[in-house]
């Protein structure tokens, strides 16, 4: 049993030895690089009291915002990336600046988005430069985050707006690291058991057959169970809207990450199926804004779900094995080697900043449609730093 086990540790050494990376270092070395250089003109055209949020290609504007819109953590995140490879100094004084601007956002208990706004943000400060500072600040959101999970339909309330009851979004599933990392930090097992719970929740309501997902999940909250399931940025109820779709791949991944409970796995398992056998995923692999998009093959890409994607399969592929870890990093290596090039990356000094075009924001509101987006930017930037980590650091 012993020989067994040992023959089978050396053969799966030999096995990641074989596996090749398909995009040079020079590639993610230029990648940040570029990056960095976009990031400082980027810096240039945001107020000192604002965020960068978008870039209006057609009327050539900055668009920005304040602290508390759900983006804010994106842009302090993608510069400790970009410094964290570069160790250019200006791009960390421009992340530390903002998170001074940002800090108040921890007792701001009329959001979801804690964890994009400040895990994304004061997580990688905490990371990258060993500030101890940051852990209370962190400790803080995620007791403000707490205090939207209602214990009878066992989930985190998203929005305290619109036509719905208690609206729960599969964007949610983006928030729970802050609360498992609140639990490891501090030894308060509360935060992981509503992690677990959402995440189970959202598992058993969000998702069909197929393993796509609704956008928008309504419950009743004095009974808990399900009134209605509906979208509000996809093309239909019935529809699967592709971040959305990413939004889950990434958050079950990290979910097993954090709790070893071989169910997420499966779901992440599961959901990438879906993805990478759908008929309308295109064949470099950027999906179209949604699935069921009215006008396939004409439809909008959205770079922003194909950067989440890329970055969500690399992290899975680590917890799978041969061919099917083979076809995570596959299709992460295509889509990266695809956002980097010209068709979706900025020209140097162009697109206000930005890295990349091409995203979709609110497609039925119109709203950041085919405009650069700073998630797209910064899941990007993440899934180069898990690919250079997986291939070359070292």
């Amino acid at each position: 049993m012993l020989l067994f086990s040992l023959l089978s540790f050396v053969l799966i050494l030999n096995a990641e030895a074989q596996r090749k990376p398909g995009l040079p270092r020079q590639f993610i070395e230029y990648q940040f690089r570029s990056g960095a250089d976009q990031y400082r003109l980027l810096r240039t055209k945001t107020p000192d009291n604002l965020f960068p949020r978008s870039y209006a290609t057609d009327l050539d504007r900055e668009v920005t915002s304040k602290s508390d819109w759900w983006c804010s953590g994106f842009y302090p995140g993608s510069l400790f990336l970009l410094f964290e490879f570069t160790r250019h100094d200006s791009l960390k004084q421009e992340a530390l600046r903002k998170l001074n601007l940002l800090e108040k956002e921890k007792d701001n208990k009329g959001t979801h988005d804690l964890g994009f706004m400040m895990y994304c943000s004061f997580g990688n400060g905490l990371r990258v430069l060993k500030d101890s500072s940051y852990v209370p600040i962190l400790i803080t959101s995620a007791k403000s985050l707490m205090t939207r999970y209602n214990a009878k339909t066992q989930t985190i309330k998203s929005w305290d707006h619109g036509k719905w009851a208690y609206p729960v979004i599969i964007d949610n599933m983006m928030n729970l690291e802050l609360l498992t990392w609140a639990t490891k930090v501090t030894g308060d097992s509360s935060y992981y058991k509503v992690a677990v719970n959402h995440a189970n929740t959202t598992m058993k309501n969000h998702y069909r057959p197929d393993y796509s997902s609704y956008h928008v999940v309504d419950y009743d909250t004095l009974t808990g169970k399900v009134l209605n399931r509906q979208t509000a940025q996809g093309a239909s109820d019935s529809s699967a809207w592709a971040r959305g779709q990413a939004w889950g791949l990434y958050g079950y991944t990290m979910m097993y990450r954090e709790t070893g409970i071989k169910a997420y796995l499966e779901q992440a398992r599961k959901i990438a199926a879906f993805m990478l056998n759908h008929p309308n995923m295109p064949k470099d692999k950027i999906p179209y804004w949604d699935y069921n998009a009215p006008g396939i093959p004409n439809a909008l890409r959205d770079a922003s779900a194909a950067a989440i994607m890329s970055s969500a399969l690399l992290e899975l592929s680590k917890f799978v094995e041969n061919k099917e870890k083979d076809q995570y990093i596959s299709v992460a290596t295509a889509v990266l080697k695809t956002l980097g090039s010209p068709g979706y990356k900025a020209a140097a000094g162009k697109n206000g900043g930005y890295l990349l075009m091409h995203s979709v924001g609110h497609f039925p509101q119109g709203s950041e449609v085919d405009v650069p987006l700073t998630y797209a930017d910064y899941y990007f930037i993440e899934a180069l730093w898990r690919y250079w980590n997986m291939f070359y650091k070292n």
